[in-house]
């Protein structure tokens, strides 16, 4: 059951507060919290994964500078440009 692995992970992240983390709420409130700190986990891991394309786009780029490659505009071909353009 997730429920009852989030309250164990807690429960060793902050001590026996953790096992109260049910008190007040319903399962639906649960089921909320739960699937929110499972987003903010993988929105981490996204933007963790984008910054690195970012970078690793930069660099390509600083690397091309110079290199000539044909422009495109609405599907055809257009003037040349550079590939760190």
């Amino acid at each position: 059951d997730v429920h009852m692995n989030i309250e164990a992970r807690l429960t060793e992240l902050v001590g026996p507060a953790g096992k109260r983390l049910h008190t007040g709420r319903s399962r639906n409130d649960q089921v909320a919290t739960d699937i929110r700190l499972w987003l903010r986990e993988a929105i981490d891991r996204i933007a963790d994964e984008l910054g690195r394309l970012q970078r690793g786009t930069i660099g390509l780029a600083r690397r091309h500078a110079d290199t000539i490659m044909p422009g495109f505009t609405h599907l055809q071909t257009a003037q040349p440009v550079t590939f760190g353009h």
